[in-house]
């Protein structure tokens, strides 16, 4: 693995996404978690503090080997039993209807297949179960728009394959008949970081 993805992203980016508006967002969408949870992009473990005391388990997978000596720490901190695995979220080697809850923040848009990658979260959830997310994306501004095509080819070489211009409702909702999705720019964040889109996505029950 490029030295620049195994040891210094994993850096920057525990360091950039630990402060607010960051861990607000985290601590009020992870407090609805419950049940047995898989987190996809679990990165350096910045979640795993917001999670529920009464989460007992949570099964964990990353697809950077590099990102592991730091959630290695914050795992062996939390009273959650986890378990902690590399794999990509494009293929899982986990059962259908598994899992009561499926959580994704700031993974979506660096996922290469992230269509496939969500047919795989709706796979994994049990009928009723729900997908916690909270992601950037498409800028509804069009002026912002073009600034986010234009400068997505760097962000993907500089942030492990980062897009700042997904439409992540449209992606979401491609998925899951039924999802409640915030959209809103964050006041302290660059507009070309794009919205942001929080919600819950359930799994019709048959």
């Amino acid at each position: 693995m490029n030295p620049y993805y195994q040891f210094l992203l994993p850096r920057l980016l525990d360091w950039s996404m630990s402060d607010e508006p960051f861990s607000h967002y985290r601590s009020d969408l992870l407090s609805q978690v419950t049940g047995d949870t898989l987190e996809i992009g679990f990165g350096t473990g910045l979640n795993l503090s917001y999670y529920p005391a009464d989460l007992k388990a949570l099964t964990a997978i990353n697809a950077n080997p590099g990102m592991n000596a730091l959630a290695e720490r914050r795992i062996r901190a939390s009273e959650i039993v986890v378990d902690h695995q590399v794999l990509n979220g494009e293929s899982l080697p986990i059962a259908d209807n598994r899992f009561d809850s499926v959580v994704s923040t700031w993974t979506l848009c660096s996922i290469a297949k992230v269509e496939q990658a969500l047919q795989e979260v709706h796979r994994v959830l049990k009928p009723g179960g729900r997908f916690f997310f909270v992601e950037h994306g498409l800028s509804r501004d069009r002026k912002t728009q073009v600034w986010q095509h234009r400068l997505t080819p760097i962000q993907k070489a500089i942030a492990d394959g980062c897009h700042f211009d997904r439409d992540i409702r449209q992606l979401v909702e491609n998925q899951f008949s039924q999802a409640t999705i915030d959209e809103f720019q964050p006041k302290d964040l660059p507009a070309v970081l794009g919205c942001f889109y929080q919600g819950i996505a359930i799994k019709a029950r048959d």
